[in-house]
């Protein structure tokens, strides 16, 4: 299952599958208690390839805040919903330290935290071809040409050649 099938339903608590279209909403499963349920147009819905969460630069999606918490390895404690501020918080400087302080709070947190112990714990996403897409997009950013360089090579290539000017003699006609 991709990230982008995997929804959270505002006004209500944990994650749910997406099933199918319906006429005035979608209808999607809780990954807790496997129940249907239709959510209408008028409810905020997000999938969790779509968050993204602030930090001090560019915003960073979800899905690298999670690829970051897996790398931390089978021994890393993800805190309960219920930890401390502190304990959160600290769990955030752990896997983004550059996260935003004041703009990301601390039920964002408990989101993130309880959202990636759903997923991992379900199995909903495999993990270690997130870090291979991870690492072929690195690679990708490394070899193409960035800043200046790559401006140039787009509008060299934009250029259309002029042919050369032949002067025509006045009495030629």
């Amino acid at each position: 299952m991709e990230l982008k099938d995997i929804m959270s339903v505002s006004g209500q608590g944990g994650l749910f599958k997406y099933v199918s279209q319906a006429r005035n909403g979608i209808i999607v499963e809780s990954f807790e208690d496997n129940k249907r349920a239709f959510i209408s147009v008028a409810t905020k819905v997000s999938s969790l390839e779509d968050v993204s969460v602030f930090t001090e630069g560019k915003e960073v999606r979800l899905k690298d805040v999670f690829i970051n918490i897996h790398k931390q390895g089978p021994d890393f404690s993800i805190p309960e919903p219920k930890a401390s501020p502190e304990e959160l918080k600290k769990f955030m400087e752990t896997v983004l330290p550059e996260y935003d302080r004041n703009r990301v709070y601390v039920s964002d947190i408990k989101k993130i935290a309880n959202w990636y112990t759903v997923v991992h714990d379900n199995n909903l996403v495999d993990f270690e071809s997130l870090l291979k897409e991870e690492t072929a997009e690195k690679k990708e950013d490394q070899e193409t040409p960035s800043g200046k360089e790559n401006e140039e090579v787009l509008t060299q290539s934009k250029k259309p050649e002029k042919p050369a000017k032949t002067k025509t003699p006045k009495n030629y006609r």
